[in-house]
């Protein structure tokens, strides 16, 4: 299934945060790590501060692998949708407001 993905993202976080999505540390994590790098990359940062983006799981809850393993670790109020494909969504590309904040 395939979700849309609203949340906070905890700037303190963001050097580390940045290191392992570029380094592989999360790629590699099976079975979603190279979603969640792809999910990085299609998110924007609202002009609200909102993190947004889509990402596809197939958890029995909502992104509970890569919530448990990454997203909770990084990002607060964490609120997810089902779509029924990957959206564009308006704003700010993510990873530059990340590589800014690194």
């Amino acid at each position: 299934m395939i979700y849309r993905v609203r949340a906070r993202f905890r700037e303190a976080s963001a050097q580390e945060f940045r290191r392992k999505l570029t380094d592989g540390t999360i790629a590699g994590q099976k079975p979603d790590g190279q979603e969640m790098v792809d999910s990085m990359h299609r998110a924007v940062v609202s002009d609200a501060g909102t993190i947004e983006w889509s990402e596809v799981c197939y958890c029995p809850s909502p992104l509970a692998h890569e919530r448990q393993t990454v997203l909770d670790h990084y990002f607060d109020d964490i609120t997810t949708e089902p779509i029924e494909s990957y959206e564009a969504h308006e704003g700010r590309p993510f990873l530059d407001y990340l590589s800014e904040l690194a």
